[in-house]
């Protein structure tokens, strides 16, 4: 007879996943969500005088020529082609048709300024502070580069392996917001990429979430050299043993380890609510449904860009509403 141990959590139990009920859920603010998707795919656009007054490029005083675009219609531009999915001709052809009928003098960016700008943009390296403490949620994923389609698989007998790159965020669970990302090749660890994304965190970290990879001795010590008061939740390894101080000053992971040895991995789960971690894979999938599943750039310099812009894109989205539901059974 086969015998499944206590702590195994949920996606290993796969004989017994039949008998586990699915939670049913209610949206209780309906009639707020259900305008925000419509404001997502709005037309309407209006220029502030802020807005006219930044579209040029500061003159330089240094020899050379002088730039035409500032780096706020260049990410204007950026935002609309990840939005709409637009090539850079499609973009610059938007941007002419917003501007001829409101009379605006104002210049617009070809298509090759677009991909040459893209290449070079300087975005902001650390996320807007919101005032208050962040539950953060790291996670990462693939996405896709330009390769072989199935035709010239099946019609010339190609491989269709393609290459990907991997994108780093940190999801705040409080805001519902990315508040930081990386994009890094595909043989990137997890783990190393944790020390980047808290130096792009302006907040305070008062949870920091993610899943087995990130339980490493340098994810401990960046988050204590930077949070030192964080809560640190990831799951140790089977084979995880206490430190030499357990006794007498004991590590936040002695902590979860001896949790787990006295309440089974399923009720170290429940304690520390670790399946809030589930919304920064919501994020990656609300990322790749909404921006796509790949990345349309050919060299990683401009592929960044592509990568902060989208989440750009994901945080205005969120922001204009997000259903809020409840379990009722």
């Amino acid at each position: 007879m086969l015998r499944i141990p206590v702590f195994m959590p949920h996606e290993a139990n796969a004989i017994r996943r039949h008998h586990i009920p699915r939670p049913k859920r209610r949206v209780t603010n309906w009639a707020a969500y259900n305008e925000a998707p419509r404001q997502r795919s709005s037309l309407t656009v209006w220029f502030t005088a802020d807005a006219i007054a930044v579209w040029k490029a500061v003159p330089r005083t240094t020899p050379g020529g002088q730039p035409r675009y500032s780096n706020v219609l260049i990410t204007t531009a950026l935002i609309l082609r990840a939005v709409f999915r637009l090539a850079p001709r499609q973009t610059e052809g938007l941007i002419g048709s917003v501007l001829q009928p409101l009379g605006l003098d104002l210049p617009v960016p070809n298509y090759s300024t677009l991909s040459r700008r893209a290449e070079t943009m300087d975005l902001p390296a650390r996320a807007r502070a919101t005032g208050g403490p962040i539950h953060l949620l790291v996670d990462s994923s693939g996405l896709k580069l330009s390769g072989p389609g199935e035709w010239l698989a099946e019609k010339h007998g190609t491989s269709k392996r393609r290459s990907w790159r991997k994108p780093h965020i940190g999801f705040d669970a409080v805001t519902g917001r990315i508040v930081a990302s990386i994009l890094t090749g595909r043989d990137v660890d997890d783990a190393s990429q944790v020390e980047p994304l808290l130096d792009r965190i302006a907040e305070p970290v008062e949870v920091f979430m993610g899943y087995g990879g990130y339980d490493r001795t340098g994810v401990y010590t960046a988050l204590d050299e930077r949070h030192p008061d964080a809560v640190m939740v990831a799951p140790p390894c089977a084979d995880a043993v206490l430190s030499a101080t357990a006794d007498t000053e004991p590590t936040q992971r002695d902590r979860h380890i001896e949790m787990i040895g006295e309440r089974g991995r399923l009720g170290w789960r429940r304690m520390v609510d670790y399946g809030q971690r589930s919304q920064a894979e919501v994020a990656m999938f609300r990322y790749k449904k909404v921006i796509g599943r790949g990345l349309h750039a050919r060299t990683l310099p401009t592929q960044k860009t592509e990568a902060k812009v989208a989440c750009i894109v994901i945080n205005i989205m969120t922001g204009l509403g997000m259903p809020v539901s409840r379990r009722i059974a």
